[in-house]
């Protein structure tokens, strides 16, 4: 049985575990258990602070993990990132206090700066030449320069409210993270082999999402250029109808491109479209 490390809490808790329920693996929430195992696949959940995930996992106590890239990145883990999961998706940026008339990357030359991924910044401000202080501290972050301990910040930007809370504006995106997968580097022939298979289920899952299947009626005259509209993943499906002028056509398209195309098929005569959402798709 493998076992996975996730977050104890959180949004990437939530994620993972409805990630993994979504595949057919059920494992009981965190509430005061830190294993969990599940009775649909073997795997049992291993429940952590999401800066312990990457050095557990490096070591072999946990197999899998589920994790930011960003904390990957950070603590230097001899991991394989082997899936990104598209959720869970932030930056790393600097901040300043809005009032500061930001020119350029230069200004934080001889400036302090406050975060909770000093390796990160560290790397970011040496690639580019600049001699920063980088004051490492943990929780609040943002609060730093109200309080004197810095002059800016670089952490975690997802929305932007709590920078524009606190008096800050964003300057500099230096990391793109985002909820990954990950494994140490030692796995056996039957570790493979299960993680193979997670893989091949989070596939499924993930190309899946913001899909939409579209099946409408279509006279035949204007079928090569519905096709057209709606190439699908391979080809649509096309068949016929009781009525020899008119044929069904199925197709999977983006779920953003849902609505453009209903006015495009409707201006070439489609009639009665049906759409529905998409469960999983099997590449």
């Amino acid at each position: 049985m493998l076992r996975i490390a996730i977050q104890s809490k959180g949004r990437l808790n939530e994620e993972s575990l409805s990630l993994l329920q979504s595949i057919g693996i059920e494992v009981d929430a965190p509430k005061r258990k830190l294993l969990s195992k599940s009775q649909t696949f073997p795997i049992e959940a291993l429940y952590l602070r999401d800066d312990d995930i990457p050095h557990v996992v490096e070591s072999g106590t946990a197999t899998l993990g589920i994790v930011g890239l960003n904390e990957v990145e950070e603590r230097g883990a001899e991991v394989s990132v082997i899936a990104r999961l598209g959720f869970g998706a932030c930056r790393l940026s600097l901040a300043v206090p809005k009032g500061e008339d930001y020119d350029g990357i230069e200004w934080f030359s001889g400036r302090r700066i406050a975060t909770s991924y000093p390796n990160i910044l560290r790397k970011y401000l040496i690639e580019r030449g600049i001699d920063a202080k980088v004051e490492v501290i943990t929780g609040s972050v943002e609060i730093a320069p109200a309080v004197g301990i810095a002059d800016a910040i670089f952490d975690i930007v997802s929305s932007g409210s709590t920078l524009i809370a606190n008096g800050l504006r964003e300057v500099e995106t230096v990391f793109e993270s985002e909820a990954v997968l990950i494994t140490n580097k030692s796995l056996t022939a039957e570790d493979q082999a299960v993680i193979d298979d997670l893989l091949f289920r989070i596939d499924s899952e993930t190309v899946s999402r913001g899909k939409k299947y579209m099946l409408m009626n279509i006279p035949r005259a204007s079928l090569d250029e519905a096709i057209k509209i709606l190439p699908a993943m391979r080809s649509p499906t096309v068949m016929p109808l009781a009525s020899p002028d008119w044929c069904s056509l199925h197709s999977v398209i983006d779920a953003a491109d849902l609505w453009t195309k209903v006015r495009q098929l409707k201006a070439i005569g489609a009639e009665g479209i049906l759409v529905m959402d998409v469960d999983k798709i099997i590449l």
